[in-house]
């Protein structure tokens, strides 16, 4: 199966930014749509940004939650297996701990339930 390993979270001001990277490794990997996630304490895990399959296909190649569109943007780079969440203009309210996400189909889904493999997450703290 596919191990997802995150990083970039950290502690930053409102206003600034973060890049969050996960690396992806497994042989069927780069056939899989992957995105991002995020939690804060006493809520529901809530899609961010979802990026298809590095591979020809129909469908939207990204997808951005309204709160988040103009602010966060999702890359990816098939040749390393990696896709990237790039924050700008942070704020307190995206204070969550986020997690890499991917599904074995080539299109983004915004529902976590349909996602089966999970990096181990990585804390964003936003100060005010």
């Amino acid at each position: 199966q596919v191990q997802l390993v995150e990083s970039g979270g950290g502690l930053v001001q409102a206003g600034g930014s973060l890049r969050l990277s996960c690396a992806a490794s497994g042989r069927t990997s780069s056939t899989y749509a992957m995105g991002w996630f995020r939690q804060a304490p006493g809520k529901e895990r809530e899609f961010v940004a979802g990026i298809k399959a590095g591979i020809n296909g129909s469908g939207r190649s990204t997808m951005y939650a309204d709160y988040v569109k103009g602010r966060f943007t999702i890359s990816r780079d098939n040749a390393k297996n990696t896709i990237y969440l790039q924050m700008n203009s942070l704020k307190p309210e995206d204070t969550a701990v986020y997690y890499c996400a991917a599904r074995n189909d080539i299109t983004i889904a915004p529902l976590w339930r349909l996602y089966g493999y999970w990096g181990q997450g990585t804390q964003v703290t936003v100060s005010s």
